[in-house]
């Protein structure tokens, strides 16, 4: 059974292209009595099902509305432009924002970069999701600049992607409610920060055992010091 402090389940959301097996693999070996579930939503709802208690963390993109939530940056996603093999661009090894800036550049509504500046000619209208926008990019109909990992999410064989050395890159946090840091997220906090089971951190010290169960080390007795003899010389002979 889970410890007092351990939910009977502990419920994970997180947003596409975000990839927890491995925290999760790390929370099952050590917390078996609580079992995970994971919740893949919408970037745009992953705070919100924090807010609402539908989930006792998330792994989500920042920026995000930050009222009483915490957040946790993890790493940080390099930023590409997904574009079909055949596209002028996939010439280069790296490419950046003036290099697409006569192209149309689709901006799907679910979006998590934070652009100062839209690059490219914007599309007549604007995609719902990002897979809407990579079937526009398969179509054509323009060009499209995501994290690299949706990229490799929504994978085709038709199309490819660059690194942009200059556009803003995405990066992943765990967040949870500033006023509910439970010993359940104690514990998940561990893991993504690649705690050792044993790390002490968010877990209970271990109890002092009780005065009978010490053992007092035994003095060991000296021993006397060898008294040294004179060394004796050798004899002289008569001369």
């Amino acid at each position: 059974m889970a410890g007092p402090d351990v939910p009977p389940v502990f419920t994970l959301a997180y947003v596409p292209g975000v990839t927890p097996g491995k925290w999760t693999r790390a929370w099952e070996e050590r917390t078996p009595e609580s079992p995970i579930t994971l919740l893949q939503v919408p970037a745009a709802d992953a705070a919100d099902l924090i807010r609402d208690h539908r989930a006792d963390a998330a792994l989500l993109r920042l920026p995000i509305d930050r009222a009483g939530l915490h957040a946790i940056p993890l790493y940080t996603e390099t930023t590409v432009v997904v574009a079909p093999k055949d596209h002028l661009i996939t010439a280069a090894d790296e490419v950046s924002t003036t290099d697409f800036a006569d192209s149309v550049v689709l901006h799907p509504l679910d979006d998590t970069l934070d652009w100062e500046q839209l690059p490219g000619k914007p599309a007549v209208e604007r995609p719902a999701t990002t897979g809407d926008a990579i079937e526009l990019v398969a179509a054509g109909v323009g060009l499209l600049v995501v994290p690299q990992s949706l990229a490799r999410l929504h994978h085709r064989r038709d199309l490819t992607f660059r690194p942009v050395v200059d556009a803003p890159e995405s990066r992943v946090a765990l967040s949870w409610l500033e006023d509910e840091t439970t010993e359940a997220v104690e514990r998940f906090i561990g893991i993504v920060r690649g705690r050792t089971e044993n790390s002490t951190r968010g877990r209970p010290p271990t109890p002092p055992k009780p005065a009978a169960e010490r053992k007092t080390p035994t003095k060991t007795a000296s021993r006397p010091k060898p008294t040294q003899t004179a060394k004796r010389g050798k004899p002289r002979r008569r001369s």
